[in-house]
């Protein structure tokens, strides 16, 4: 059984690429691994807070691996950090990292060839499968994801903080990727098949960063259900 780290975003994507991942025998997953913003202390794009995404942890009864990095670092600096968090893993045993990426040739160019750097492969369980397909097997499997951020040069702001769901898709314009492959929204998933509870939040405010990218901020709440 190859032992693998899980690329956590906390969001849908990531959460289907584990799904897949805990259902074949040949993999075990020994961690999640998640780039967090250490000035704002969230989930580095995705902008959700630390403390929910270690409930989701839990949640899904496995270890949280964090790599902190700043909000204007360089990539350099960027991939000097995830190189330690790899390697500590590595010498526990550690071979592959799996990913849920779904179809940008570039971005799996690009996690490859630092893995091989590290002496690691890469795993895409989701590869070449179809976005609207995807979106729906996530829905239709039970899970539950709210949108946390927006492009709004690619989508409205006001579907910022929105269930994911088959009203959502519908909405979606016809040049966006239904999985957001591209960046036009990311999300936050409070339940779904994996999980042992779902994680309990409110929906806070809504504020737009870098004259483009609306987030909607969670807060954790206590209960036995999720918003979304």
């Amino acid at each position: 059984m190859e032992q693998v780290l899980l690329s956590w975003s906390a969001g849908k994507d990531s959460a289907l690429a584990l799904y897949e991942i805990l259902k074949d025998p040949a993999y075990r997953v020994q961690a999640l691994l998640t780039t967090v913003t250490e000035d704002y202390d969230r989930v580095s794009m995705h902008g959700i807070r630390r403390s929910l995404l270690e409930r989701q942890a839990r949640a899904l009864g496995l270890p949280l691996e964090v790599v902190r990095i700043p909000a204007h670092g360089s990539n350099d600096g960027y991939e000097a950090r995830m190189a330690k968090a790899l390697a500590r893993h590595q010498a526990r045993g550690v071979t592959a990292v799996a990913f849920g990426d779904t179809s940008l040739e570039e971005v799996r160019a690009y996690r490859e060839r630092n893995l091989a750097r590290a002496g690691l492969r890469g795993v895409f369980p989701l590869w070449g499968r179809d976005a609207r397909a995807l979106v729906r097997s996530f829905i239709r499997l039970g899970f539950r994801a709210i949108t946390t951020c927006v492009d709004t040069q690619a989508l409205d702001a006001r579907l910022a903080g929105r269930p994911v769901d088959e009203r959502f898709l519908a909405e979606l314009p016809a040049n966006v990727d239904p999985c957001g492959e591209n960046g036009e929204y990311h999300s936050f998933v409070c339940d779904g098949p994996i999980f042992s509870v779902p994680v309990a939040y409110t929906v806070g405010g809504t504020v737009l960063r870098e004259g483009r990218f609306a987030y909607c901020d969670l807060l954790p709440a206590w209960g036995t259900g999720c918003a979304a």
